[in-house]
């Protein structure tokens, strides 16, 4: 049985299952307790102070010590508010969180999940609206997560909670706080790492896209229907481990290629497919492939700034007609 809810429903929801499941699960972060996405709104009351932690306004602190908890045998998350303050952790995320195991020699595991909001659209200005995962995508050792829907939400939540590996848990800030719900079943699974998913088929082109660019990639394939192109999609849902065998397969059959991102276009996600493309085939594609991506500038507040700033289906349909062009 499913029923719609919310981003920060579905999050919560497969949050409290695990944290019913597992006593060892233990969450810090800024107000946590209060909860200002949603992630553990009313938790403390189910689970008590000693599992739902308010900590100082500090994320290097929040990440070392959700690290030092799973080296001790807690599962652990550690909540920073904005993906802009993970900067601020960077030690712990590059040189820590990811290579424990592998310089302990497999002694010591670090089943941590470090969640956080992403993304520009609220009006929140620099330090408040980067989108960042890509930087942690060169960090050995570390997953990375960025789903586009609350059922994705809810299943990768699970995956993460439950693997002994440290996750970035990456969740879009104007798709947690829109009203937009999916269906999402009542009984407990999860979706694996690394498995992208078709969410249109096409024949002429390929857009591999995550988070609400997602959305963005479906409004301009209704545009691009319109003129008689056939676009398949791809959600990615996670950075790290790429699915880059779906994305091959898909440019392999539409010969070409747009990518689509909210994080700035240089060392970007479509970087990094562009690469893997022109590495594993380029004769596949009939024209260049195009990166869909936010411009190299620090991130406006102002409303008609910001707009012009972020990417939309606009920028996708354009970049499309340029390559039938």
């Amino acid at each position: 049985m499913s029923r719609k809810i919310t981003f920060a429903e579905a999050i919560r929801e497969g949050i409290e299952k695990e944290m019913e499941r597992d006593k060892n699960i233990v969450y810090f972060g800024i107000d946590v307790r209060q909860s200002p996405w949603g992630f553990t709104q009313g938790l403390v009351d189910r689970f008590g102070r000693k599992r739902i932690v308010n900590t100082p306004i500090a994320e290097s602190a929040i990440v070392g010590t959700g690290i030092g908890a799973a080296i001790m045998g807690l599962r652990t998350f550690a909540e920073i508010m904005f993906e802009d303050f993970a900067m601020l952790a960077m030690d712990h995320i590059y040189n820590n969180m990811g290579s424990w195991h592998y310089f302990t020699n497999g002694q010591y595991k670090v089943p941590l999940t470090v969640i956080t909001s992403t993304g520009g659209g609220t009006r929140g200005g620099y330090g408040h609206s980067q989108a960042l995962y890509p930087l942690f995508m060169s960090a050995p050792g570390i997953n990375i997560c960025v789903p586009a829907t609350p059922y994705d939400a809810r299943g990768l939540i699970k995956t993460a909670i439950m693997s002994d590996n440290p996750v970035i848990y990456s969740v879009d800030r104007i798709l947690l706080k829109s009203n937009y719900k999916d269906h999402v079943p009542e009984d407990d699974y999860a979706i694996p790492f690394g498995q992208a998913k078709i969410v249109r088929e096409g024949k002429d082109i390929t857009i591999v896209a995550l988070a609400k660019m997602v959305m963005e990639a479906q409004k301009s394939a209704e545009e691009l229907e319109n003129e008689g192109i056939s676009t398949e999609i791809i959600d990615l849902r996670t950075l790290a481990p790429l699915d880059k065998d779906t994305i091959l397969k898909s440019v392999s059959k539409t010969g070409r290629l747009a990518v689509a991102e909210e994080s700035r276009i240089v060392n970007g996600v479509g970087s990094e497919i562009l690469s893997i493309v022109a590495s594993e085939d380029p004769t596949m594609l009939k024209a260049p492939a195009k990166k869909v991506a936010a411009p190299m500038i620090p991130i406006p507040a102002g409303d008609v700034l910001e707009d012009l700033y972020l990417p939309s289906h606009k920028n996708i349909t354009e970049a499309v007609n340029q390559l039938f062009n």
